[in-house]
């Protein structure tokens, strides 16, 4: 019975990972100016993300250890120091952007002033961690994400053609705008392999104690649950490209995004968009917190552990209560959600080959993995992987410069 409830922890980490903030506005500007031609890198996202999500979690139930420990116990403190610091910074910044997303969410149904949500919003965000467990929080988010299905429904009903929606399916070349085609591409696939997804998926693994009888359970939550926020992203996109592009509508705002439901559903869309924004970054700024929370216990070697009580790993609750307070204090800068993201999506995909080469050297660590340890498949899908994450090092910092 447990292990068939795993499947909230895949739904969970899909929803913090691909339907957050991030892709939410990629997705929409993707499919708002290039209709379906970037559907593509969101296959191709969802491909990569799958095998590294599977491969963290199998990580964790062979070894029991998570992504952050292992590395530094078997690289070193000094190597993991800068990537350390870089991934603090990435996982405040993109907590911030999903504050600010539940913030702009309630601005829609209210009117009021999204700044005025921010303190309240991160004061929620915060009791939520400090007194709710691991369990609860990923059935509870995993139940309620489950309205993001309105864009697939959307998406089914605004009758898209089927051979378009296929055609953009396969890698294309742009025929107008590159810069921005090529920004909204790499922001897409470095929304959906951001690190602190898969750090996440390995310690709610350790959190929910998994052991070697659970891999083939992660092979399942890691197909099904990416696979569940890769649907809800296309039909995203697929809605933008039905809605907002024949309006010429180029999303250069979030409330410009909340009209993909209107057509679809005439009297309550609008509402709906909102409800379903604010869940969406809601369950994203619970995994990043909590990932910020694993990453920095992690290193220092603290207690960690979201079922213990505050009093008994004071340090890991001071590590998310710091957290939610300076990316709280971030957003009340006034700084745009919008352009934060674009910046921290290109942000994770610089990370990622600093990240994932030696988690990949690990994974073929016959000492750690033993009779688990990747296959030809894996193997080949990991050197894909490594090639593709210094290509879009290489692209990244110049494409958001040309695009934005």
């Amino acid at each position: 019975m447990k292990k068939g409830l795993q499947l909230a922890l895949g739904i969970l980490t899909a929803i913090g990972g691909f339907f957050d903030i991030g892709n939410l506005v990629t997705a929409a500007q993707a499919g708002a100016t290039f209709r379906f031609q970037l559907l593509w890198p969101l296959l191709l996202g969802t491909i990569i993300v799958i095998f590294l999500v599977e491969m963290s979690g199998r990580f964790a139930a062979m070894s029991g250890k998570t992504i952050p420990e292992a590395v530094r116990e078997h690289f070193g403190v000094r190597f993991w120091a800068v990537p350390f610091v870089v991934l603090v910074l990435l996982h405040l910044l993109t907590l911030a952007a999903e504050i600010g997303g539940i913030a702009f969410a309630m601005q829609l149904v209210t009117g009021i002033a999204f700044q005025a949500w921010v303190l309240p919003i991160g004061i929620l965000i915060w009791l939520f961690l400090w007194r709710a467990t691991f369990s609860a929080i990923e059935y509870s988010t995993a139940s309620l994400g489950l309205v993001t299905l309105c864009f697939v429904v959307a998406a089914v009903m605004l009758h898209p053609p089927r051979a378009d929606v296929l055609s953009g399916m396969l890698p294309s070349l742009p025929t107008d705008d590159a810069a921005k085609y090529w920004l909204y591409a790499v922001s897409i696939v470095g929304a959906l392999i951001a690190p602190y997804l898969f750090y996440f998926y390995s310690s709610g693994a350790v959190e929910d104690e998994w052991d070697r009888t659970y891999v083939g359970v992660n092979r399942a939550v890691a197909v099904m649950g990416m696979s569940f926020g890769a649907v809800i992203t296309a039909g995203l996109i697929v809605a933008a490209a039905m809605v907002l592009h024949p309006r010429h509508i180029g999303v250069e705002s979030i409330n410009q995004v909340a009209f993909v439901l209107t057509d679809t559903f005439p009297a309550w869309g609008f509402t709906l968009f909102a409800v379903s924004m604010a869940i969406a970054c809601l369950g994203a700024a619970l995994e990043v917190a909590l990932s910020l929370a694993y990453t920095v216990s992690q290193t220092f070697g603290w207690r960690w552990g979201e079922d213990l009580e505050p009093a008994k790993d004071a340090r890991f609750a001071m590590a998310y209560t710091c957290g939610v307070l300076l990316a709280s204090l971030v957003m009340l800068l006034g700084l745009d959600p919008l352009k934060l993201t674009i910046y921290t999506m290109a942000l994770n995909a610089m990370m990622l080959p600093v990240v994932s080469v030696p988690f990949l050297l690990l994974m073929n660590d016959g000492r750690i993995m033993h009779d688990r340890r990747n296959g030809p498949i894996s193997n080949t899908a990991a050197a894909l992987i490594v090639v593709l994450s210094f290509v879009l090092f290489v692209v990244s910092i110049p494409l958001v410069m040309l695009g934005s």
